[in-house]
């Protein structure tokens, strides 16, 4: 056996001097030799596991390409786990889940569990002056005084077009978003309280649907939840030259994987228009998938 490798159950580990040489190459100034140890450090295109602690390196550089390595593979595994998803799913899913996957997609350490705590606090919230609702415009109302009025979710008028608005986690962070994300957050807490509430995917906007026993409310989450008539929505509509037929089948709910393809769609644009090829594929292959 090496002198500088111990083995172990999942393989030859470097010993201490041998891994403290590694990294110092690894923040070397030359492009050359870096590169040369980060495929040492990954070898099947994998970091190897002994890095994985040296994410808090208290070496700036070191740390900063360790994490790198290590992001990267995460991506690549979120990546597949998505593709997987979406694959292995037809018109409809649980749209939750499926909006938590995408998000990791761009950010692995998102804390999702975190995330999702935030939602049931919130329906825990709202839930009291649910439970006294009689009808369906004092349910919204309750839903509203929560996510509009405490929690200060908006619509982003200011940044519409940035990527961050189209990932829930960044969007529950930043309390702003665009139409179809704030209308999937109004959704996920209105599930946690037992209440219909379906996503409508108009043309060029998009709204949430309550509908019970006494009526119908449209609820445009992207101004505050502020309550549209079916005929504001025709009205908007009529811009896109629609005849009734198709404006009555595009108030229509929408399934969860034209809700998740128009999701990706939206970012996918924003990236092409920054000409980050990068990021324009990995959206790219989401949406191939998700066509058919």
């Amino acid at each position: 056996m090496s002198s500088d490798r111990i083995i172990t159950d999942k393989g030859a580990v470097p010993s201490v001097a041998r891994q403290q040489a590694l990294l110092t190459l690894l923040a070397d100034e030359d492009c050359g030799v870096v590169e040369a140890i980060r495929e040492q450090l990954t070898p099947r295109g994998r970091p190897q596991a002994w890095l994985k602690a040296h994410r808090v390196h208290p070496d700036p550089v070191i740390r900063a390409r360790v994490r790198e390595l290590w992001d990267a593979q995460a991506r690549m595994d979120a990546d597949r786990e998505f593709l997987e998803f979406c694959a292995g799913h037809g018109e409809h899913f649980d749209l939750e889940e499926a909006v938590w996957k995408l998000a990791k997609t761009r950010n692995p350490e998102a804390p999702i569990e975190a995330y999702q705590a935030q939602l049931d606090w919130w329906a825990q919230a709202a839930e009291p002056a649910v439970e006294l609702a009689s009808d369906g415009g004092e349910v919204i109302s309750a839903l509203n005084a929560v996510l509009f009025g405490k929690q200060g979710f908006r619509g982003d008028t200011e940044h519409y077009f940035d990527p961050e608005n189209s990932y829930l986690d960044r969007v529950i962070d930043r309390r702003r978003g665009i139409p179809i994300t704030l209308c999937c957050l109004y959704q996920f807490v209105a599930r946690r309280l037992g209440l219909p509430v379906v996503g409508i995917g108009m043309p060029g906007h998009f709204l949430c649907r309550y509908q019970d026993a006494q009526g119908e409310w449209l609820i445009d989450a992207f101004h505050a939840g502020r309550l549209v008539t079916r005929s504001e929505a025709r009205q908007r509509l009529a811009h896109f030259a629609l005849p009734d037929s198709d404006s009555a089948i595009l108030l229509q709910p929408i399934s969860p994987r034209r809700c998740l393809q128009r999701m990706i769609a939206n970012v996918h644009v924003i990236y092409q228009k920054r000409r980050d090829a990068v990021e324009s594929r990995r959206l790219q292959q989401y949406l191939v998938l998700l066509s058919r």
